[in-house]
């Protein structure tokens, strides 16, 4: 693929806990044949390593990479097979690198999700402030009128949380609360999260099977997918 045929959806994972999340959703997109531009905040690397071990450097971030999404949201490794055709369909951009590609509106991109975000994460977007390349993609995102979805993923919520929230619906963004649901029938970590990273998939209009989905049936969680 061409630089002028690709078109990548941009990926943020700012510092909030639930680093889980974003590794099903990048697993969604790459599963989707989707490419993905991909932001690790520096708050982020810390939340990871210390919910998975793994340390994500810039200088391995390829190898760094496979490990986080190879593992389960339970912590066990090599619970999913992640191939070298989907690894070269992501381009990582350091936090820090405000030159970089998704810091303007003339590149072009899908579109953007950040999984998880932080209040902190949530303030900064909602007030504009651009101080790392996560949030200033977040802010190009908005003036060109791109999806963004915004995975919250903290409680309780303050109040001044809320009205920043408020502030990014009104901007044109998608506020999706990490808030998993049990009408799909999970019985594993892995189903709660995938729920989630689905929802997050479902709101950027990529498809996926990473759940089962509502069919106006009663009992329909405590069936079998099969079923």
């Amino acid at each position: 693929m061409t630089h002028q045929q690709r078109r990548p959806w941009i990926v943020g994972v700012s510092g909030a806990s639930g680093t889980p999340f974003a590794a099903a959703v990048l697993r969604g997109l790459l599963a989707g044949g989707e490419s993905v531009d991909l932001v690790v905040s520096r708050a982020s690397r810390l939340t990871l390593l210390d919910e998975t071990g793994i340390a994500f450097r810039d200088g391995h971030w390829r190898e760094d990479l496979r490990c986080w999404l190879e593992r389960g949201a339970d912590g066990k490794p090599d619970a999913f097979a992640v191939g070298d055709a989907e690894l070269e369909r992501v381009r990582h951009w350091p936090a820090g690198d405000l030159a970089a590609g998704p810091s303007s509106g003339s590149y072009p991109a899908k579109g953007m999700l950040i999984v998880p975000a932080s209040t902190a994460c949530v303030a900064g977007v909602a007030l504009g402030l651009s101080k790392d390349l996560l949030q200033r993609a977040a802010s190009v995102t908005l003036k060109e009128r791109r999806p963004l979805v915004v995975a919250v993923r903290e409680t309780p919520l303050s109040g001044q949380t809320l009205k920043q929230m408020v502030a990014l619906d009104e901007a044109g963004a998608v506020v999706l609360p990490a808030s998993p649901a049990f009408y799909a029938g999970a019985t594993h970590i892995q189903d709660l999260v995938d729920f989630v990273a689905g929802r997050v998939l479902d709101a950027a209009g990529v498809e996926h099977r990473l759940y089962r989905r509502w069919e106006g049936e009663l009992g329909g969680g405590s069936r079998s997918p099969g079923e």
